[in-house]
This record gives C-alpha cells, sequence and structure tokens, in this order.
C-alpha cells in the first residue's frame, strides 16, 4: 500500500502569508477594440468570502474586464491569478470550463425544456443520483426544493434569478463573476433576493466580483467598490471611504447630486460666498471648485440660526429663495435661487419639507462635508 506523505503544519508567518492571498487576481489586464483601449490597466484583487464591485457607467469596460477573467475573450496584455497560480496571460491560457469560475448574468440563461433540478446539475460530474441531491441540497437553500421537478416557465423572475444562483454555485466555483444579475428584477424583489445571494455565496467562501452601474447596489453589497471610468479604474476602496473621500468631481457625482461653487486662492484659502474653505496645495491664484452633496447644506429660516459671521464649523450665511420643492418619498428636494450670483442649489432634507415658492431662507455650508477640486 502506498504511503502517504504529511504535510508539515504551516508556520506562523506562513499562514499569514496563506490568509492574504487573493482568490482571484488581475494584473495589469488591457483590451483595445478597434485602436481604443476598452479596458486600460486595469489591476484588482478579491479575497475569499469577499464581494468587490467593479462599479462604473455604461461602456466603461466593466463587462470586458468579466468575459476576459471567465475565459470568453483574451487581453492584449495582462495576468489573471486563482489562488496565486497563473491562469492566464497573453501566451499561456487555461480553459474556461477548467477555471472554477461561475458566472451570472441579467439573462439567467436557464434551459427551457430542463427542469429546474437538471438545470442545476447541468454541468456537474457524477452519478445521476449524486447530481440529483447536489441540486437538491442548493435549491433547498435557496427556499426552491419544490419545485425541482418543474420547469422554468413555471417560476416567476424572482424565483428563476434564484435557481440560476443555484446552478452557479452547484460546481463549487471558487470565483463568481456576476454581470448586473439582478437588474431585472423589479425593485420589490430586488433588495430581498440580492440579500440572500450574498448570503449564500459568502457561506460558501466564495470570491465575489460584481458588475454593477448603479451605486446604491454597490454600497448595499459590496467589501470594496472599483470605482471605473474609461477602461480604468480611478478609485478603490471600502464604500465608505470611496463615498466621503472621492477623487474627483466625477466621483462625487456618480454616487449623488451635486453642487458646486466657483472659486479662487489666496493664501491657501478658497474664497465664497459661505466664508473660507482650506485649500492646501493650491498657488495663489487658482481657480477651484468646491463641491458639496445637497443632503449637506444646513438651512435656518431667519438669519439668526446660522449668524452672518464666520464660524469655524459652517461659516457664512447666505441667502436663498426657494424655487421649487418636490417630495420625493424619503426625503425632500428643495431648489434655491442665491442672492450671491443667481445660481441655483439643490438641498435635499428628510421627510416632508414642503416651503412655498418665494419664500426666503439662509443656507449655511459644512466645512467638513465639502470637497475642492481644480476648475
Amino acid at each position: 500500500m502506498p504511503q502517504t506523505r504529511m504535510q508539515a503544519p504551516l508556520t506562523p508567518q506562513q499562514a499569514e502569508e496563506y490568509e492574504g492571498t487573493p482568490r482571484l487576481e488581475i494584473r495589469n489586464l488591457r483590451r483595445n477594440f478597434e485602436g481604443r483601449a476598452v479596458v486600460d490597466d486595469v489591476s484588482l484583487r478579491v479575497l475569499p468570502g469577499q464581494v468587490t464591485c467593479l462599479l462604473g457607467p455604461s461602456g466603461c469596460g466593466k463587462s470586458t474586464t468579466l468575459r476576459i477573467i471567465a475565459g470568453v475573450e483574451m487581453q492584449d496584455e495582462g495576468q489573471i491569478f486563482v489562488d496565486g497560480k497563473l491562469i492566464c496571460d497573453t501566451v499561456f491560457r487555461v480553459p474556461p470550463e477548467r477555471r472554477e469560475i461561475g458566472l451570472m448574468f441579467q439573462d439567467f440563461a436557464l434551459f427551457p425544456h430542463l427542469t429546474v433540478g437538471d438545470n442545476v446539475a447541468f454541468g456537474l460530474k457524477g452519478p445521476k443520483e449524486q447530481k440529483r441531491a447536489r441540486a437538491r441540497e442548493l435549491l433547498d437553500r435557496v427556499s426552491l426544493g419544490r419545485y425541482i421537478d418543474d420547469y422554468p416557465h413555471e417560476l416567476s423572475g424572482g424565483e428563476q434569478q434564484r435557481v440560476a444562483l443555484a446552478r452557479a454555485l452547484a460546481p463549487r466555483p471558487k470565483i463568481m463573476l456576476m454581470d448586473e444579475p439582478f437588474s431585472g428584477l423589479d425593485n420589490r424583489l430586488r433588495d430581498g433576493i440580492r440579500d440572500e445571494t450574498l448570503s449564500l455565496l459568502k457561506e460558501e467562501d466564495t470570491a465575489v466580483l460584481l458588475v454593477t452601474h448603479e451605486p446604491e447596489e454597490a454600497m448595499r453589497m459590496a467589501d470594496e467598490i472599483a470605482l471605473m471610468r474609461d477602461g480604468r479604474i480611478v478609485q478603490q476602496g471600502a464604500p465608505y471611504n470611496v463615498y466621503t473621500r472621492p477623487v474627483d468631481k466625477a466621483a462625487v457625482a456618480f454616487f449623488s447630486d451635486v453642487n458646486t461653487l466657483p472659486a479662487t486662492v489666496n493664501g491657501a484659502l478658497a474664497q465664497t460666498p459661505f466664508g473660507q474653505f482650506l485649500a492646501p496645495g493650491y498657488p495663489d491664484g487658482a481657480a477651484v471648485e468646491i463641491v458639496f452633496r445637497p443632503q449637506h447644506i444646513r438651512l435656518d429660516f431667519d438669519r439668526n440660526g446660522s449668524g452672518p459671521e464666520a464660524t469655524a464649523r459652517d461659516g457664512v450665511a447666505a441667502r436663498g429663495v426657494v424655487q421649487r420643492a418636490r417630495f420625493l418619498g424619503n426625503e425632500s428636494l428643495v431648489e434655491f435661487r442665491m442672492d450671491f450670483d443667481g445660481s441655483v442649489l439643490k438641498v435635499t432634507v428628510p421627510n416632508v419639507f414642503l416651503p412655498a415658492e418665494g419664500r426666503v431662507m439662509w443656507l449655511t455650508l459644512p466645512r467638513n462635508r465639502c470637497f475642492v477640486f481644480p476648475r
């Protein structure tokens, strides 16, 4: 009987290095179409059990990046690693079916002529009983075990999405690539199914790379967000950091509406009708923009609420006249025509707040909620 060699236990240093090994790593991926860089020097790492969102507008290269990782499209430059092992560069290429990568797309692509159970078991190897047992296990976990012998057309859209998830998880992939898989669901179903999907993927310790153009979805699901624009990752980090420490005005605007104020720097201070804002690193005379979100403006009915004098936190109160107010459900949007230059600023307020058109109010702008960028 052949002897089995026992593996030596890992040292603490080796264990730490192993735990830190990304399940998926891509390095310097590039893909050109007709001379245009659709994916331009993209690098990222996804750990086991981690959800990373590729977030960006349509046409920025998100889906192309996913197809390259899946192996259905080839990169012009760059490398892809799974558990530290090279699976693809411009010379060496592991076939898609051997990459241990699952795929989920907006189109569930269920086979209409196969039962729900056979759809989930499709692609599995082994005895029929074993494949059916795996299908039943996953269908039970997504609360669809009773439909194992039904056909896809007999299920709702949300149920079909869960079948597609079970099918993608059946081979126990190390990595799950998801290309806007929830966009076809109505809002009533989307949040619940998203949360169920995320819970199941984390239970399986699967590394997830999710493509979406919806900031709310990325913030809700992701452990890390990679913000893409024009084929490049322009910012990457935890959702809180990407939201509160944007790299530029476009990054702020991708997550919410923005207001902007033009300003000129003097003595590392930007001069505005709302007072002075710190602008370190900008030379005197530099043209900048003060960028801030509508929910961060403070409103008062009279000037005494904020005071005409500059304060350390809120600066100077500026007079505005209500142009329009609308109730949006969880918040109200109020638009003000500002006295200082006639510009319109948008303000959002929680709950119902509908001041009459023509109402005069005083606006102040907390400094710690503003960003200064080159104009």
